[in-house]
């Protein structure tokens, strides 16, 4: 129980601790950079965020649709509202963990089902953010070495992973274990490896990360800034690469200080680069919090005490529809 107390508490710690760090090196100049804010803009960037939440919703319901779980956008996007909510608040990226408990109790799909469409969300968002990458190195000169890595490493780890995909389903196993893994790997394919699996996914995810971008571009021009395009999507894929490690609860401190260094190195002043960082997470887990109050009341109340299994690292209480 310590143990579990302990990890929330230093993962929290961390973040705001990195927060307040950033905050109280530029906070004169935050002051007098919200006085001259052009608030309008803020809306624009709030807007933008809240759609590409439906255009994830949309994607995600596709995925689910290739593995025989039928769902509308509304259900869809509450599910990724709900465990990106919990994320927020559960070390470890946990809350996900919540979403095979939503698809168990409302649809009762089979975890199997609930692991596999995961998996295809996250592999087609890491890689999509990688090759964004790549091609925003092309344009952004004098980057460190290690951004390389960063960006590379997912790319080719994208492509062992679906090259070991077109083997699923010409092994099978009497272990139970091993036979369920074979089991997600062939429903992992069924959702992704289709030419119209991988057109719709793809199309979709590059949307949604060009959102995201354009996002923390209207915090930009919020704050009156004008950074080059490719210098936002490579901070914006630093960022996520970086949060994708689960240091803090939604990579809340490291997310920023990922972003401001990379304005920093592309030559952002360093107030500058802290705020729009700032205020670019700020808004997104803002309408993440919003989006997953509400997608909890929509879905009922029960699925708090899914928030709380997935935090204590057990299924237990809700029941999904077995494997």
């Amino acid at each position: 129980m310590w143990r579990k107390i302990s990890t929330i508490i230093v993962s929290t710690a961390i973040a705001v601790g990195i927060i307040a760090f950033m905050l109280f090196r530029i906070w004169d100049d935050l002051i007098v950079a919200l006085g001259h804010a052009v608030w309008y803009y803020l809306l624009l960037a709030s807007i933008v965020c809240l759609g590409a939440w439906w255009v994830r919703g949309i994607r995600y319901r596709s995925i689910l649709s290739s593995l025989g779980v039928l769902v509308g956008v509304n259900f869809s996007t509450g599910c990724i509202f709900v465990s990106q909510t919990a994320n927020l608040i559960v070390p470890a990226r946990l809350g996900d963990l919540v979403r095979i408990f939503i698809l168990g109790h409302e649809k009762h799909a089979p975890v199997s089902k609930g692991i596999s469409s995961l998996v295809v969300e996250r592999v087609f968002d890491i890689v999509t953010v990688a090759l964004l990458g790549a091609i925003s190195l092309l344009f952004v000169l004098d980057v460190p070495d290690w951004f390389y890595t960063l960006i590379l490493l997912p790319l080719a780890a994208g492509a062992v992973f679906f090259a070991v995909l077109l083997f699923a389903g010409k092994y099978t196993s009497e272990n139970r274990i091993i036979r369920t893994l074979l089991t997600i790997m062939e429903q992992i394919k069924e959702a992704s490896l289709s030419v119209r699996a991988v057109i719709f996914l793809s199309g979709s995810s590059i949307l949604i990360w060009l959102m995201d971008v354009m996002v923390c571009i209207f915090v930009v021009m919020m704050f009156q800034e004008v950074i080059p395009f490719a210098v936002v999507v490579l901070a914006i894929v630093v960022g996520n690469l970086v949060k994708a490690v689960p240091l803090t609860p939604g990579g809340v401190g490291t997310y920023e200080l990922a972003l401001a260094l990379t304005f920093t190195l592309a030559g952002v002043p360093a107030a500058e680069a802290a705020m729009i960082a700032v205020v670019d997470h700020l808004v997104k887990n803002l309408i993440t919090l919003g989006g997953g109050i509400a997608s909890i009341y929509y879905f009922g109340g029960w699925v708090l005490e899914s928030i709380k299994s997935a935090f204590e690292k057990r299924f237990g209480g809700i029941k999904p529809g077995g494997v």
